[in-house]
């Protein structure tokens, strides 16, 4: 190895993906440490930590070029030793000139001031909280004043993080592109309208509310009437996702939803609210959607919703059906609550989905309208390739066995189904027409039943859901 060229070895090195690999190639000669010392970019560390901020003060000088740096403390004990603090994020920001994609999660030591710190890293483009409880609003604003770059910034159970300032700076900012915001109390809807002229630059918006939370502050969640006059520039916007939201029509995040022309994959998670008018508008304005995936809340109790019905029906599946000819992933589910004579859409809905749109993968949980007819009306979907059925309990061992006919087929989940047996799947046994078949807790389906049915086999067997 002494004799080959430099470049080559650099070339070799770079190959190498694995971080244990690359520590055990290190350590085979200086040439090889002092080369992986100098290419390292990535650096992942939690509890191994100790003393923390001396380790990773050695570790920063060691990888002098480390752009992304991930420390993690989930599942950390006190008997572990102490915590990274604000002084490790002081290291971080003098040690690390070219940092420029840090998470933190369950760093419960570090504060404001550590943010603080941050802010001298001019480099920094990226920011990811996950559960660090003493950091507030105060503390991002600071943050985002001195990161000039910052076009990612994700937040999850920030529980302190109550002013929202510094939505207003990103917003006159004009450079954040991905904004994930998720389960943090303080920050409701209505908060988002402080982005102003940044929603244009917005590619991905995630957004999140806490769902036992959501009920306590429902009136409050509803007064966006600033949304009513202020236009949204939200054109740009490709991915989109929503749970837990209260969708008020015609205003607030339900503005949204009709003017994201680019758009390309939206996920509806229990959003309240959320009508058929939102659905046709979206898919009239979004001819570029590939992918949607919808969870229907089944609780429609709320008494400002008394006398709107609020029920997504087929309208809204046709309207994609006849708008979106790129459409190729389509997850439809109900939440636990909900009864089957209160399925929103019917069987023609779906099956006008199937027939208008070029559908790779089809995903249905509880959607009792789906049945023997549905699975029939797939062997004439050319493009499916993927299909998860979770607790359709309409579909029989008659459908099941149509699926041999499925053309381009390769991936098959069967979740919790009653009404399939081994019998079922006899005629795709000796097949290998699939490429992967997992069934989960199917309680008629038995291992055996699956052997040769697929060139990769997964089966769990769990019928405690049956009876809780």
């Amino acid at each position: 190895m002494d004799g080959l060229p430099e470049e080559l070895v650099w070339e070799i090195l770079t190959r190498i993906k694995k971080t244990t690999d690359r520590n055990s190639a290190s350590l085979t000669c200086k040439r090889f440490h002092d080369m992986d010392n100098e290419q390292r970019q990535s650096l992942r560390v939690g509890c191994g930590l100790d003393p923390a901020n001396d380790a990773l003060t050695s570790l920063c000088n060691r990888f002098p070029n480390l752009r992304r740096v991930e420390i993690s403390y989930s599942g950390w004990m006190s008997k572990q030793g102490k915590q990274l603090d604000d002084q490790g994020l002081s290291v971080l920001s003098s040690c690390c000139p070219s940092l420029s994609d840090l998470t933190l999660s369950y760093c419960t030591f570090i504060t404001d001031v550590g943010l603080c710190y941050l802010s001298s890293c001019s480099r920094l483009s990226a920011l990811k909280l996950n559960f660090t409880p003493r950091i507030s609003g105060c503390g991002i604003l600071s943050l985002v004043v001195g990161c000039k770059n910052l076009n990612i910034l994700h937040l999850s159970r920030c529980l302190n993080v109550s002013s929202v300032e510094w939505l207003e700076y990103l917003g006159k900012l004009g450079t954040l592109e991905d904004l994930s915001i998720k389960n943090c109390r303080a920050i409701g809807e209505g908060d988002l309208i402080k982005l102003g002229p940044c929603w244009r630059k917005i590619k991905r918006l995630q957004f999140e509310v806490d769902a036992n939370y959501r009920y306590m502050k429902v009136y409050d969640r509803l007064a966006v009437d600033k949304w009513q006059k202020q236009r949204v520039p939200c054109e740009n916007i490709l991915e989109l996702s929503l749970v837990n939201c209260i969708i008020s029509p015609g205003r607030g995040l339900a503005c949204v939803l009709g003017k994201c022309k680019n758009l390309e994959k939206i996920h509806l998670d229990m959003c309240v609210g959320v009508r058929d008018f939102d659905i046709i508008g979206l898919a009239q304005k979004s001819k570029n959607l590939r992918s949607i995936s919808l969870r229907v809340p089944s609780d429609f109790s709320l008494p400002i919703f008394l006398n709107n019905p609020l029920r997504l029906t087929d309208g809204s599946l046709k309207a994609l059906a006849q708008n979106c000819s790129m459409l190729e992933s389509v997850k439809i589910s109900y939440s636990d609550g909900e009864f089957p004579s209160f399925s929103s859409f019917t069987l023609d809905g779906i099956l006008s989905l199937i027939h208008g749109c070029p559908i790779r993968e089809l995903s249905f949980d509880q959607v009792y309208s789906f049945n023997d007819v549905g699975m029939q009306t797939l062997c004439l979907a050319q493009h499916l390739e993927n299909l998860e059925l979770i607790r359709c309990q309409e579909i029989s061992d008659e459908g099941l066995q149509l699926v041999s006919q499925f053309s381009r087929l390769r991936t098959l989940r069967l979740t919790k189904c009653l009404g399939v047996t081994d019998d079922g799947l006899k005629t795709l046994v000796g097949s290998y027409k699939l490429e992967f078949l997992a069934v989960e807790d199917c309680p008629q389906i038995s291992e055996r039943g699956l052997v040769g049915a697929a060139k990769s086999i997964s089966f769990r067997q769990d019928l405690s859901w049956m009876y809780s």
